[in-house]
């Protein structure tokens, strides 16, 4: 098989090129990345592209599959880049690999494309996909999801599948996600597990995570297993609340009022003191806890606990740990990250 991987380079990416290298069924994986390309070595063919303008129909021919992963978090200060990218760019992608006869469309989507819902049972991949209006991000995965739905009726022919994981987590990600979510101004030793002595404690801080070698597997079995389609829901147990985080870490539960916490951090975000504005705490809210009972069903289990995958970022934070890749960089000075204006470029 010849596989099409766009987002190669990323937290995701780099797992999943690792992972379909190791499968004897796959012959070829062309990798495209925005920035520098991932290398070309063995069965990996690193291309740069930028799904917003490159020829994706030429890129795309004669691929088995295409699996989507670029994506935009940063900059949060200026959608009109993010949608063009995570919005327009997914449009491309989802047209150009009907256009070039490619059998398989396999796109990542998220627990974020989800309308609000309970979080003391896993709804299952028919909830609503209405989003979280507040979240630019939720609102993106959202639209993609339409598009590819508008695609996907008119060419019934290809298969299609989409993933929709919880919090993706790996140590090598780890100075990537302080960049993407904290910025530079947070010390990397304050990520460390054992400073975590306070767990906030919020109405409805109920949230799934997955390592993120073990969604690189879920998106290598259903790209090869002809009889995935749909959607699946991807996450690991357990389901993490500040009961669980407080009893892994030794720490202390700390109510606080949402309201607080949510100015709070809108006001940090408008002083440019970290990149994440404040709908992402509303989407953390209120998003469902998912059941993962139909991708179970293929076959797929996670290695890594939610725990596990969430105490190796944060080791991988601390020890500012990363890969040679523009996005999971680890030297990026932490100068540059400010003079990008936190929040205003996509750090890297």
């Amino acid at each position: 098989m010849r596989i099409v991987v766009t987002g190669a380079t990323g937290n995701v990416g780099t797992s999943l090129v690792r992972a379909l290298a190791a499968d004897e069924r796959v012959q070829e994986i062309v990798a495209i990345a925005r920035r520098r390309p991932a290398g070309s070595l063995g069965k990996v063919a690193g291309v740069q592209a930028d799904i917003v303008d490159a020829p994706l129909e030429a890129i795309f021919a004669g691929a088995d599959a295409v699996i989507h992963l670029a994506w935009l978090i940063q900059p949060s200060r200026d959608e009109r880049v993010t949608h063009s990218v995570n919005v327009d760019g997914s449009r491309r992608v989802f047209e150009a690999a009907a256009a070039a006869g490619v059998g398989t469309l396999v796109h990542a989507s998220s627990i974020g494309a989800y309308s609000p819902g309970p979080k003391d049972r896993g709804v299952d991949e028919t909830w609503p996909t209405g989003g979280i209006e507040s979240s630019f991000y939720s609102r993106h995965k959202v639209a993609a999801e339409g598009d590819l739905d508008r695609v996907q009726a008119a060419h019934p022919e290809m298969r299609v599948v989409r993933l929709r994981p919880g919090l993706i987590f790996k140590g090598e990600a780890g100075t990537e996600i302080r960049r993407l979510f904290a910025g530079p101004l947070l010390p990397a030793g304050l990520m460390h597990p054992r400073m975590l002595r306070l767990i906030p404690q919020l109405p409805r801080l109920v949230f799934q995570a997955v390592h993120t070698d073990d969604v690189a597997e879920a998106y290598r079995l259903v790209a090869l297993d002809p009889e995935a389609r749909g959607a699946y829901n991807v996450a690991a147990e357990p389901v993490l609340n500040p009961d669980v985080l407080a009893e892994t870490f030794g720490a202390r539960k700390l109510p606080l009022p949402v309201g607080a916490v949510r100015a709070l951090t809108q006001l940090s975000w408008k002083l440019r003191l970290q990149p994440t504005p404040p709908g992402w705490l509303d989407m953390a809210l209120a998003v469902p806890v998912m059941s993962t009972a139909r991708v179970s069903a293929l076959g797929w289990s996670a290695r890594h606990s939610s725990v596990d995958a969430l105490r190796e970022l944060l080791y991988g934070m601390a020890a500012r740990r990363g890969l040679d890749t523009p996005p999971l960089d680890p030297d990026v000075s932490r100068v540059q990250e400010i003079s990008q204006g936190v929040g205003a470029r996509n750090p890297g």
